[in-house]
Formats: structure tokens, C-alpha cells, sequence
């Protein structure tokens, strides 16, 4: 290899290396600020804007509002938890049952988002792109790992009930409150809670504002497990209110 390509290539590979670097600390700075900070907008809304642009929607606004907890419904806090994290608040932000059933069953025709947990997911949203590849998977273990380490249970619910998508342009309990209710997060019901939380592995295939069939099955099937879990109670034992 002559010495003008090894000058070449050795410059690609530091410009990677810094880059990675780079991005790095982004993702360490934004885990460390928005422990404490809201998030102003996720990595996925970010991307459904710019995919609505390169598309020609340029009516497509991909819109959140952000609350705090003690603004929220807690029924919409336990039927997240009720529909898409059962074991939220014990595990390490890893369901390792889950994980290991998607891949006896073939991970990529079951779903990988059967074995995501709230922590993994909240990662996803607010610091990654959409999609099922293993690189991606990959990076999000690695930062679910950063926010359950700096993150309290009760921030990581906040996150992700302020950035989860909903609909199409709806992130966040609040925005979905008001599009489809017409009132604040802090008066919904359970059963509208439900009805949110039973659009969520799917948002833009399943609306709320036009529930199918099955939607609705969702949200008895998500209705009986927050029974299950103790309702609010649940809640206050794990010191999720």
C-alpha cells in the first residue's frame, strides 16, 4: 500500500473514531441532562419530521408537550406498565425472560419489541432511529444501561410517557390527551389511559380516534391487567407517583 493511501486511510479512520467519539458524548451529556431536564424532542420525532419532508408532507408536525408526572393520569402510568413492562419496576432494564423467549421463537418474525422494556424503548426514542437491525439493538442496550444507572425508576416513566409516539405528529400523553380527549393528562380515565397504551406497539397502523377491533380486545385485555397489578397501588409501592 503506497503512503498516500496509508495517509488517507489512517485520516478515515481517526475522522470515525472522532466522530464515534463525538456522538459519544452527546449521548452521555443528553443522559446526564435530561435526568433532570425535560427532553425538548426525541431522536424518533426528529426523524418522522425530516421522513415527512423528504416525502413532500410538509403539513406533518411532529408535535409534544411536555409534563411532569404529578401531571399525569396515573392511570396512564400503570397502563404503559400494564401493557408493555409488567416487571418495570424490578428489573435492570432488561427482561431477560422476554429476550430469551423472542429468540427461541425467531426474534425477527415474533417482533424484538416484545422483549423491549419502557427502559429500553425511552432509550430508543429519545437517543436512536426507529427499526429492528442488531446494531441498533445494540446501541440502545448500551444506553438503557447509562439511564437505568443515572436515571430514577419514576424519570424514566416521565420520559417515556413524554416522547412515546401515539399517533401520527403525537408524541407524549399530553398532546395525545388533548387531540383525542380534549382535556389535560391529569383527568384521564382508565379506560381512555387504556385506549392509549393499547395503540402504542403501533401507532400509525392503530389510532385511537378510530380504534379497530382489535384495538378495543387491547385495551379490555390492558384494562384487566391494571386491575390485576393493584391498581394505583401498584404505583405508590414501587414509588412510581
Amino acid at each position: 500500500m503506497s503512503r498516500k493511501k496509508s495517509r488517507m486511510l489512517a485520516r478515515i479512520k481517526s475522522g470515525l473514531l472522532r466522530l464515534a467519539l463525538g456522538v459519544t458524548g452527546l449521548w452521555l451529556g443528553g443522559i446526564v441532562v435530561f435526568a433532570f431536564l425535560p427532553v425538548p424532542f426525541s431522536a424518533v420525532m426528529a426523524e418522522r419530521q425530516i421522513s415527512a419532508w423528504f416525502s413532500g408532507d410538509f403539513g406533518y408536525v411532529a408535535h409534544s408537550d411536555w409534563v411532569s408526572m404529578d401531571e399525569i393520569s396515573p392511570w396512564m402510568a400503570l397502563a404503559v406498565i400494564a401493557s408493555e413492562d409488567q416487571k418495570f419496576p424490578t428489573h435492570w432494564g432488561f427482561d431477560v425472560a422476554a429476550i430469551q423467549s423472542v429468540l427461541d421463537s425467531d426474534g425477527e418474525k415474533a417482533g424484538m419489541r416484545g422483549a423491549s422494556t419502557l427502559s429500553q424503548q425511552t432509550a430508543k426514542n429519545v437517543f436512536l432511529w426507529d427499526g429492528r437491525s442488531w446494531i441498533r439493538k445494540g446501541l440502545e442496550a448500551g444506553l438503557t444501561v447509562g439511564i437505568e444507572t443515572v436515571w430514577t425508576k419514576r424519570r424514566i416513566l416521565t420520559v417515556y410517557l413524554n416522547v412515546a409516539e401515539m399517533g401520527k405528529g403525537v408524541f407524549g400523553v399530553e398532546e395525545a390527551s388533548q387531540r383525542y380527549f380534549h382535556k389535560p393528562a391529569s383527568r384521564l380515565t382508565m379506560s381512555e389511559a387504556a385506549l392509549l397504551a393499547a395503540v402504542l406497539p403501533n401507532p400509525i397502523r392503530y389510532q385511537v380516534d378510530a380504534p379497530s377491533g382489535y384495538v378495543r380486545q387491547r385495551q379490555q385485555w390492558i384494562l384487566r391487567q391494571m386491575r390485576q397489578l393493584g391498581g394505583e397501588g401498584f404505583l405508590r409501592e414501587h414509588k412510581l407517583r
